[in-house]
């Protein structure tokens, strides 16, 4: 056996034993842990190894017309979308701009420049202050799960733990995704399963701020 045909077969049985990996007992990529009603959602591992079968976009996904890939982190693909400018500098005045260049995997929802648009006069730029950063880290780590999370695994009735310790609620009707934070209206999912390497982004058209305590 000459060294293609060696490469070819090492190529089928590792082919192989991901597809086993992956599909096993058919078991979803998230796990509820928590009993039916409140719904606390987890990722299993088995997610990690999943997002290229179950996404099937090598290419990457159109945001802006540029293509976001799954080569880039999180931080690379969204500093070139002209539609996330605002997230994008948000991020690094709050530090988090190499916490989300880590390796993960995050899910991240990501507002729009039109979404931070929609926050009361004065309030974005309150938070840009530098006296502000802790404030301002709470409101975007509230965008962010650990772990990986697609369009897919989301259900209706969900309860995510976020990065600053409190809950997203997620609710689907007529096929479209909402979060929320169980208390204002719920906003919309624009672009969902933005695959990069270090986790995924969904595209929001709101800035979901956490409770007051």
């Amino acid at each position: 056996m000459n060294h293609t045909q060696r490469f070819a077969t090492f190529a089928l049985f590792s082919a192989a034993l991901l597809g086993l990996s992956s599909c096993g007992d058919n078991k979803p990529a998230e796990t509820a842990t928590a009993p039916t009603g409140s719904m606390e959602t987890t990722v299993d591992s088995t997610a990690m190894l999943a997002d290229s079968a179950r996404m099937g976009k090598t290419d990457g996904v159109m945001v802006d017309g540029v293509a976001m890939t799954p080569d880039k982190t999180i931080v690379q693909n969204a500093v070139m979308a002209p539609s996330v400018t605002t997230l994008v500098k948000a991020v690094q005045a709050a530090g988090l701009d190499g916490a989300l260049s880590g390796p993960g995997p995050f899910t991240v929802f990501a507002p729009t420049n039109a979404a931070f648009d929609k926050l009361p006069n004065g309030a974005l730029a309150g938070l840009l202050k530098p006296e502000s950063k802790e404030k301002l880290k709470g409101v975007l780590t509230y965008h962010v799960i650990q772990g990986r999370l697609v369009a897919q695994d989301l259900k209706d009735g969900q309860e995510l733990t976020t990065m600053n310790g409190e809950k997203l609620k997620v609710s689907v009707k007529e096929g479209k995704i909402m979060i929320g934070n169980g208390t204002d209206a719920p906003v919309n999912i624009l672009t969902p399963d933005v695959i990069s390497s270090n986790g995924v982004t969904h595209v929001i058209d709101g800035v979901v701020l956490p409770l007051a305590k």
